[in-house]
């Protein structure tokens, strides 16, 4: 295996693919928030990253092997795609989201997936993962559907987003 990083320790290597904040959050709104264009990544923004900095990551993580990029010609907007080493981050974005619930103060809307998540344990993981590569990476459809994992993030979203 090549190693061009400053060790072959396996959290270093991790640490150098995602260290920077705006790395994870970037890949957070294309798994969580379905957006997959370079505006909608720019707009949906929560922390308001500079269009200069957004298009610095997406470059990375397709060079990365993180991400792919079409290119549908002129005039046309390039959609960006997980690949099957950013599906499997799934587990550690639970991780950091369940850590950031016990260790930082959050908001309820913004919470509540992480929440969701935490308590659906490894089983739903698998199938935001089994989802998530149905859609970026044209896996077929499980034989037997359930209610799909991106739907119930979604209305969990939406019910903290309602008034009390």
């Amino acid at each position: 295996m090549r190693q061009d990083g400053r060790s072959g320790c396996p959290i270093n290597r991790a640490v150098e693919a995602l260290g920077d904040h705006w790395t994870l959050l970037v890949l957070r709104d294309i798994t969580f928030g379905g957006r997959r264009h370079f505006r909608e990544l720019l707009a949906g923004s929560e922390e308001g990253i500079a269009s200069n900095i957004l298009a610095d990551r997406l470059h990375r993580l397709v060079a990365d092997g993180m991400l792919t990029r079409d290119d549908p010609g002129r005039g046309r907007r390039a959609t960006y795609s997980l690949t099957e080493s950013s599906i499997q981050l799934i587990p550690v974005f639970v991780a950091l989201g369940s850590w950031g619930l016990r260790h930082r103060e959050t908001t309820e809307e913004l919470a509540v997936r992480a929440q969701l998540l935490e308590d659906g344990g490894p089983a739903m993981w698998d199938d935001f993962m089994a989802e998530l590569r149905v859609t970026h990476l044209g896996a077929p459809a499980p034989a037997h559907p359930r209610e799909p994992v991106v739907e119930r993030l979604r209305a969990a979203r939406d019910a903290a987003r309602q008034p009390s």
